[in-house]
């Protein structure tokens, strides 16, 4: 695997380096997608491949369903582009006291009571503290507690590691779309890599994205790519297949 990787860079970098490549933004989902197990451990072959892609000149910003303080120490210790991308868009962490919300976690809260009024195993998950969303357990059925809160001005959404109350009009294209701004890049300039129905409206600002192996197939049919393998590893075959079309893309 190893290998393979260092060939993929080597790609990557000899396209970098004789101008057939402009800078690309790389927006990264972090749990089931750079992990390598369901208890959120960082696969680190699949981090060293995002920062030698940052050595080389390109962008890349986590976006997560995570705190965005979580995402970003990880880009300061992974050695990343310095910004993150979190709860689901309500939250834009651009340094370490520059945080954007575009998310309102009054309502939020309000529709969470509102929930577990009406509907048994309400929980909230113990998570890395939210500005802007509230984080559930996966204990009941989301279906029904989407119909239940259909006059709230939230959406209720499964990232596969937990449900997640956000403002209406939040989720991770819309809070990446600020990070678009902050960079002056386009649509054409965005890759995007994740593995969840929460991912999806980030596929959205990209011109290329990719679903990994253990999304789920509507996840699948909202990516422009889809590679077999899981997790890190996914990432790592997705670079491999993307590096020699970065002078296309």
């Amino acid at each position: 695997m190893m290998f393979v990787f260092f060939f993929y860079v080597a790609v990557i970098i000899s396209y970098t380096i004789f101008g057939f490549v402009r800078k690309k933004t790389f927006a990264i989902d972090i749990d089931g997608t750079i992990t390598e197990d369901s208890k959120g451990t960082i696969h680190l072959d699949a981090l060293a491949a995002l920062r030698h892609l940052k050595e080389i000149g390109h962008n890349v910003i986590f976006v997560s369903g995570r705190s965005s303080v979580e995402g970003y120490l990880l880009s300061v210790f992974g050695g990343v582009t310095r910004m993150a991308v979190g709860e689901n868009g309500g939250c834009i962490t651009f340094g370490s006291n520059e945080h954007t919300l575009i998310g309102k976690k009054d309502e939020c809260i309000k529709a969470f009571e509102f929930l577990r009024s009406r509907l048994d195993n309400v929980q909230e998950k113990p998570v890395f503290p939210r500005m802007t969303e509230v984080v559930l357990q996966r204990t009941f059925d989301i279906e029904q507690g989407r119909k239940i809160l259909a006059s709230h001005n939230v959406i209720l959404t499964d990232s596969m590691y937990a449900y997640h109350l956000n403002s209406k009009g939040v989720d991770k294209g819309s809070g990446f779309e600020e990070v678009m701004k902050r960079l002056s890049v386009t649509k054409d300039d965005v890759i995007a890599i994740g593995d969840s129905e929460t991912d999806i409206p980030l596929f959205k600002c990209a011109s290329l994205s990719v679903a990994l192996g253990n999304s789920s197939d509507f996840v699948k049919s909202n990516a422009s790519m889809v590679v077999s393998a899981k997790e890190g590893d996914g990432v790592i075959e997705a670079l491999g297949k993307i590096a020699p079309k970065l002078a296309e893309i």
